[in-house]
């Protein structure tokens, strides 16, 4: 077992995997993961499953039982659902022993759906019946049109990882939208206990943004260089802690109190983003300054390994918050505007997603084309439909 991972856990930070692939459903991998690294759910992604698709022939056999007149959207949807629901049975040993605390597994909506409410309201629902587990998570981003699904979705019992939130008025507005859903479901007299919530708060790529701006801003004005180079690598984590200070606060308030009585569970915060983009910076950074009670912090294996063969364990995340403010007014202060590159990342990470997204169907449908030409050519009988 990993002493490292274990104590993370220990000190209140849940460990989930940012990765999935059908091998390590198969051959015995998550479940060790489980078993000796305190590990305790699992997250995915466009560019995840791209990844995972792109490699090897895991996935053949189940694609060459796909009729040819189904699309590759729903080819994807049938390989996707099949490794969460895999994945969610791995970890319901987990969600059992937490008392539905943990041993959740995320599936993402599509990103083209960002942007649209009742389009996110409806696949989620449809993907909620797909999987059928109690502990599967839908993804929604942090848009203000995901906010006004996740209320929804939150209202109709549907766990939800609220994903791509930079900046602490969109947490802000995820956490209003969590709170006004059960609120919305207590009303209806339906059980607030038992549905789960996560706000997957993006840390990495603040840093690498914010830090190429300095740079820039230090190579035209020489004589500010020193000041402007000190503020480099301190953006992301400072964001963090004052996420996690907005946490604390909302799920300490008279408001929050009536639903707790009723057994509500808090929206975690869950680390995103968290592998090291800049080699000059500690290879889990984003891990040791931002550990404290009720968050979570989605891994990659890279970083996990790292964290497990390194890292060093404390009560981090509510060190030093009255710095995390002055850091973000000195940068403010010098002209970095956090808000303007919040909202940049937020329109790239969309786009990102979106992009793995059309790839993955592209490559699915070379593949489908590979494996349909291999069925004519050996003679093999016509595949069963979906």
């Amino acid at each position: 077992m990993s002493t490292r991972l274990h104590a993370l856990h220990a000190a209140g930070q849940s460990l989930w995997l940012d990765y999935i692939d059908r091998a390590m459903l198969s051959n015995g991998d998550l479940s060790r993961r489980i078993r000796e690294d305190a590990l305790t759910g699992q997250t995915s992604n466009p560019t995840i499953f791209e990844k995972a698709l792109a490699e090897g022939a895991a996935y053949d056999a189940q694609l060459a039982t796909l009729d040819g007149a189904r699309s590759d959207r729903e080819a994807f949807e049938l390989v996707a659902t099949t490794d969460v629901r895999d994945a969610c049975d791995a970890f319901r040993t987990v969600y059992d022993s937490t008392d539905t605390i943990d041993g959740y597994v995320s599936l993402e909506v599509s990103p083209d759906l960002a942007r649209d409410t009742a389009g996110t309201v409806a696949e989620a629902r449809r993907l909620w019946q797909i999987v059928d587990r109690p502990n599967l998570m839908i993804k929604v981003p942090g848009t203000p049109e995901g906010a006004d699904a996740i209320r929804q979705l939150i209202a109709d019992g549907i766990n939800v990882n609220v994903t791509l939130l930079f900046s602490i008025d969109a947490h802000a507005r995820v956490i209003e939208a969590f709170i006004a859903g059960l609120e919305d479901r207590a009303a209806a007299g339906k059980p607030v206990a038992r549905i789960a919530s996560v706000a997957s708060f993006f840390i990495s790529r603040v840093d690498s943004a914010i830090d190429k701006q300095l740079t820039a801003m230090a190579a035209a004005n020489p004589a500010a260089a020193e000041t402007l180079n000190a503020l480099q690598g301190r953006a992301a984590i400072a964001n963090a802690k004052l996420a996690y200070r907005l946490f604390t606060a909302s799920f300490s308030s008279a408001r929050w109190a009536a639903l707790a009585a009723q057994g509500a569970q808090v929206q975690r915060p869950l680390w995103a983003s968290t592998s090291t983009k800049n080699p000059a910076y500690r290879d889990v950074i984003y891990v040791e300054e931002l550990i404290g009670t009720n968050t979570v912090n989605t891994l990659p294996p890279a970083t996990l390994e790292a964290f497990r063969d390194h890292g060093d364990v404390r009560a981090s995340v509510t060190e030093q918050v009255a710095d995390a403010d002055r850091i973000l007014s000195a940068l403010e202060s010098q002209g970095v505007s956090l808000q303007s590159v919040t909202d940049t990342l937020l329109a790239e990470g969309l786009a990102s997603f979106e992009h793995s997204f059309v790839t993955l169907l592209s490559g699915l449908n070379r593949k489908r084309a590979a494996l349909a030409s291999v069925a004519s050519s050996t003679g093999a009988p016509a595949v069963a439909s979906l």
